[in-house]
């Protein structure tokens, strides 16, 4: 006996809109069933969550410096899931691309130039390409899983900072403290606005947004992103090349997390330090399918997961609950986006009788159209 899943034909678009929507209704509710076995009032930690942060003009400016990010990963994220290819590792690309962005005003702080931002920039878009080149690499040529090795390449970077900030790059006036000098006021991000720390990365990824919502809609290469990720056999029978693909993916969300990595830096902490992400990588990927793996959805579904952020920071203040349990909320989140996509399109079937026999082999051909989950 075993469970399969059968995929529905032609799906309501009114179901695929309505989903990330029951999700976070099924979210809202199963939240606030941890909150009140937590010992806590229910509404209060939900209005903790989603209404206090939004009362005080810093709060919106916060809101803004945590979005930036998550929206920028995400919608690299998007273009690689859309065409099958499963990069998890966009912490670590952060984390590269927020060293090598680094590289000018740590080594050369004396260095004043009006340039220097634009090549931090840069620099920190290259080393989140170069780094995503790695997993790219290994599936191209030996056809090694991406999630696994995107997956790992995480806590080698994350490793890779910590011995810097403790060893060569650490500021020798720091009083022993592990992190890097403080950037120079040319290599900072200036603010968008005199009233808060919102800073150009939020703009970055309203542009990267629109940009890539243009290419997926308008052009030639989001047509050919969306037929290799559904159908690879497809897409070679069109002229295009998966191989191709997987470097074009994996470079651009690793482009963009690099940029969202240097722009955090410099924006918002303006050192180098052992921890510079609370884990916008990994949030990311929430923001990427609830926003429905649209560049414009995750606009959207960026603001909503960054306001999880600040409520969790004002729940642990106002009503005393741990971070973890702020994790759990937004992992609570990813769950019911992927259930409730799951079971739009797909049924669940319980097959009787051995996994070898006929029934059971014709059961899973492709051309039924099922997968089987567990034995």
């Amino acid at each position: 006996m075993r469970i399969e899943l059968e995929k529905r034909g032609r799906v309501s678009t009114l179901f695929s809109i309505v989903s990330p929507l029951l999700a976070l209704v099924l979210t809202l509710v199963f939240g606030a069933l941890m909150f009140w076995m937590l010992g806590k009032a229910p509404l209060g930690a939900l209005y903790s969550f989603f209404v206090e942060p939004l009362l005080d003009v810093w709060s919106i400016h916060e809101l803004a410096v945590k979005a930036g990010p998550l929206i920028l990963i995400a919608v690299g994220l998007s273009i690689c899931y859309r065409s099958n290819n499963w990069n998890i590792g966009a912490e670590g690309q952060f984390t590269i691309g927020a060293i090598t962005g680094s590289i000018l005003p740590v080594l050369y702080p004396a260095w004043h130039s009006p340039v220097i931002l634009p090549l931090m920039l840069l620099l920190g878009i290259a080393g989140g390409a170069l780094y995503a080149g790695i997993p790219a690499l290994l599936k191209a040529r030996f056809n090694t899983n991406e999630i696994l090795t995107s997956l790992m390449l995480v806590y080698v970077a994350q490793l890779f900072l910590d011995w810097l900030v403790r060893g060569p790059w650490k500021d020798p006036q720091g009083h022993n403290f592990p992190q890097t000098t403080s950037f120079q006021p040319e290599a900072v991000l200036p603010p968008l606005l005199d009233s808060g720390r919102a800073h150009w990365g939020f703009v970055f990824a309203i542009i990267a947004a629109v940009a890539l919502w243009f290419m997926m809609r308008f052009m030639l290469k989001g047509f050919e992103v969306s037929v290799l990720g559904q159908s690879e056999r497809a897409g070679r029978f069109a002229g295009f090349s998966a191989r191709r693909m997987i470097w074009f993916s994996l470079l651009v969300s690793g482009g963009l997390a690099g940029l969202a990595g240097i722009s955090e830096v410099s924006g918002s902490i303006g050192h180098l330090q052992p921890s510079i992400s609370p884990g916008y990588g990994f949030t990311a990927i929430i923001v990427a399918f609830l926003g429905r793996l649209n560049p414009l959805g995750i606009i959207a579904s960026g603001l909503v997961l960054a306001l999880t952020y600040l409520g969790g920071e004002a729940a642990q203040l106002s009503i005393g609950i741990s971070d973890k349990a702020s994790r759990v909320f937004q992992g609570l989140l990813l769950f019911f986006v992927l259930s409730c996509d799951t079971l739009i399109h797909y049924r669940i079937r319980l097959v009787l009788g051995s996994a070898n026999s006929p029934a059971a082999k014709s059961a899973v051909s492709p051309s039924n159209q099922t997968a089987e989950v567990t034995r």
